[in-house]
């Protein structure tokens, strides 16, 4: 009862399933890996202030992306490239927060 198992066998059949499980991860979809021109600028933003009794002009088509409020976080859509989403930041990479409960 003092048999010495073997360990190699076991250690590469754990990082064989390992790598074959990412890999079919990655292929199907369900895995990206981050590149840093994933991260840069889809557009420019710019906040127009309302204030009472002043008028100001926006254009009648509307931008490229659609944003949603998701865990109170912004969340935008771009419509013209399939699955580009992304989160609006300040010029301090702080996330815009949202309401979920819109008063009316």
């Amino acid at each position: 009862m003092t048999e010495e198992r073997n360990a190699v066998p076991l250690i590469l059949t754990g990082i064989a399933s390992v790598i074959v499980t990412v890999g079919a991860l990655w292929y199907y979809g369900y895995l990206h890996f981050a590149k840093p021109e994933d991260a840069l600028l889809l557009s420019d933003f710019t906040m127009l202030k309302t204030v009472p009794g002043e008028d100001y002009k926006v254009s009648l088509d509307p931008a490229a992306q659609v944003a949603h409020c998701i865990d109170g976080v912004l969340v935008l859509f771009d419509t013209q490239q399939k699955g580009l989403t992304g989160v609006l930041v300040d010029n301090r990479k702080r996330a815009v927060r949202c309401a979920s409960d819109v008063m009316r």
